[in-house]
């Protein structure tokens, strides 16, 4: 099975990428909403315990930890400590049934795929980019976000420019929305009959 990453800076179009690949058939984890899946159960007593009144009615208030985290990179590091080992779960359960219905392909859509540290655990990536303009309206549009919010946001990510050095494959959003899915589709034509290392190296045994 070949274990495809997709990932890019925010507001490069992930989703549209992500629907597309489901369009075709292949099935598509998302890593943030597998986040928001945990910050309504299992990561709850755990991010209560190291952000003490963060989490609201057996749910991570999302605003009161963002406060926690504002500017103290080891409140971050601490975050990721509860929350990464959970989705690395999340995402070897899907896995581990997409090999077992004999899929051919698969994908795992992870935001931070580079930063991370985790590209190595997939066997292609696929990179969404667009231009740095469009990128900032489609993120400024979103209820609540902040040009400081922003740039806070692409500060702790690669750079679009390094994204793209690492990729596979290449996907421009910044056409329409048609341009974008016809690439993706080539994409999946060319990866057909290819077959991937990474399951078997990194999500078979168990975890580190």
């Amino acid at each position: 099975m070949l274990i495809i990453g997709l990932t890019g800076s925010i507001g490069m179009g992930k989703s549209t990428a992500a629907r597309r690949f489901c369009e075709n058939g292949v099935a598509v984890l998302d890593a943030d909403a597998v986040v928001h899946g945990l910050y309504e159960g299992k990561a709850v007593p755990l991010i209560e315990e190291a952000f003490p009144g963060t989490t609201v009615g057996g749910k991570v208030d999302r605003q009161a930890l963002a406060q926690a985290l504002i500017g103290n990179q080891e409140s971050f590091a601490r975050l990721e400590q509860i929350v990464h080992p959970l989705v690395g779960a999340e995402e070897r359960v899907f896995l581990q049934q997409q090999a077992s219905d004999g899929a051919e392909m698969t994908v795992l859509e992870i935001p931070l795929l580079f930063e991370t540290g985790r590209s190595e655990r997939v066997d292609v990536i696929v990179v969404v980019s667009a231009k740095p303009e469009q990128q900032r309206e489609r993120v400024l549009s979103r209820p609540g976000m902040t040009e400081d919010k922003l740039d806070n946001l692409l500060a702790r990510q690669l750079s679009d420019e390094e994204k793209r050095a690492r990729a596979d494959f290449v996907v421009d959003t910044s056409g329409p929305v048609e341009s974008s899915a016809h690439q993706i589709d080539m994409i999946i034509e060319s990866l057909k009959g290819q077959s991937g290392a990474a399951h078997e190296r990194w999500w078979t045994k168990a975890p580190e």
